[in-house]
């Protein structure tokens, strides 16, 4: 018995001898200078900046208890900077602007979400690449390459290419004052410049308002009021085309106002897969055997999991929209359409995509403009209000187009995932 108290006792202290040798291990790797108090002990352990080994003093007599602990940690030489990447990543991507850092040779090494959501690319699959791989612009155009060019930073640079914006570039340098990372932001204008536009309209709007709708009223309610004292042919000419035309000049003042004013939308969470294949397939099944419209769906099962937030019914009218301006472009007998859901990042990607004579390309900038249409009885504002609609759901709405087809580009947030 008391040999096997003794062997325990042996290796009792062996494993403590391990564990202390463990303790002193990990503070000899520790990068920065750091020191610790325990009063209880009554003792001090302190490593400065450049020993491997710390120091151990005793302390004085003392009424005080617990402990303290205090780092000196230096960003620049006590971290690896993709230490620092790492833990800026997730902050970063709730900034509403693209952020974007690379290394001395243009290599991205952090790119936050909204960058990477507005270029339709997957954040992770671009670092590592050179930033013209992100922007697809030519290197000369590329202010963060001018940036390492010049070796210093832009201060509030406007860009006037696609990416309508300004942009400001700063520098982190190593030591001997290379250049180790340089910080690209990029505030995008194009909102500000949709809103500026709205803007106007709904000024345009509130006097349209005033100025039309209300002598259409009287003058509707007039006809109405006079048609039992007038010819039949008159009383016809009346009803058939008359109060048709004033309706009709009503409504699109209605559409307009919708657009310039924010609507009074219902929110609801609900799964967007279903949403697409049972309520908006049902209405546009019937909708596709009427035109001879083949419609198909292609949807990310992943998507299952996750819910959006937005109003069935306008989201609905979006669709409707986009499905009845393919028909009305069909030049072929049939039609094919094709509607899929996709999870990107932190969205829902959704895309309606139709077979017929494509969008030209002198036009396509224009097409969700107010009043603007290429047709001679269209009035221009089914694609001004779906782009509203999807705007009020804090989504983006785009357009691609060929003389294969064209493709709408439907992106909304996702507001929560379902429990399992």
């Amino acid at each position: 018995m008391i040999d096997f108290s003794y062997e325990q006792l042996k290796q009792r202290i062996t494993e403590l001898e391990q564990e202390l040798q463990l303790y002193k291990n990990f503070v000899k790797e520790l990068p920065f200078p750091v020191e610790f108090t325990d009063h209880s002990l009554g003792m001090k352990l302190k490593k400065k900046r450049g020993k491997i080994a710390p120091t151990i003093h005793s302390l004085s007599a003392s009424r005080e208890t617990g402990t303290y602990l205090q780092l000196d940690i230096n960003l620049d030489s006590d971290l690896p900077f993709e230490k620092i990447e790492t833990f800026l990543a997730p902050i970063l991507d709730f900034v509403p602007h693209h952020i974007v850092f690379v290394d001395g040779n243009g290599i991205i090494t952090l790119c936050n979400l909204q960058a990477a959501n507005d270029m339709g690319v997957n954040r992770d699959s671009v670092i590592g690449k050179h930033i013209r791989d992100l922007v697809k612009l030519p290197d000369e155009l590329i202010v963060t390459l001018k940036s390492i060019e010049m070796n210093e930073p832009i201060y509030n640079q406007e860009v006037l290419d696609r990416y309508y914006g300004i942009i400001n570039t700063r520098m982190i340098r190593n030591e001997d004052g290379s250049i180790k990372r340089v910080i690209s932001m990029f505030q995008s204008l194009n909102l500000m410049k949709e809103t500026e536009k709205l803007a106007v309209a709904g000024r345009i709007a509130a006097g349209i308002a005033h100025e039309i709708r209300n002598p259409l009223t009287t003058v509707r309610g007039y006809l109405q009021f006079l048609k039992s004292d007038l010819p039949d042919r008159i009383v016809s000419l009346i009803d058939q085309l008359l109060i048709p035309e004033l309706d009709r000049a009503n409504s699109i003042i209605t559409d307009f106002l919708n657009i310039a004013k924010p609507a009074d939308i219902k929110m609801e969470k609900i799964q967007i897969n279903q949403f697409i294949q049972e309520e908006l397939g049902m209405l546009l099944q019937s909708e596709g055997l009427l035109h001879n419209v083949d419609i198909r769906f292609n949807l990310d099962e992943r998507l299952t999991d996750y819910d959006v937030e937005a109003d069935k019914n306008q989201l609905l009218q979006v669709f409707l929209n986009l499905f009845r301006n393919a028909v009305e472009a069909k030049v072929k007998k049939t039609m094919n359409v094709s509607i899929s859901s996709k999870l990107h990042n932190n969205i829902v990607q959704i895309q309606f995509c139709d077979d017929g004579p494509g969008i030209p390309p002198t036009i396509i900038d224009h097409i969700f403009d107010p009043f603007f249409s290429t047709k001679e009885t269209g009035t221009g504002l089914g694609l001004s209000l779906s782009h509203k609609i999807i705007e009020l759901h804090k989504g983006t709405m785009k357009v691609q187009s060929s003389e294969c087809g064209t493709c709408f580009f439907i992106e909304l947030p996702i507001v929560k995932a379902r429990l399992s």
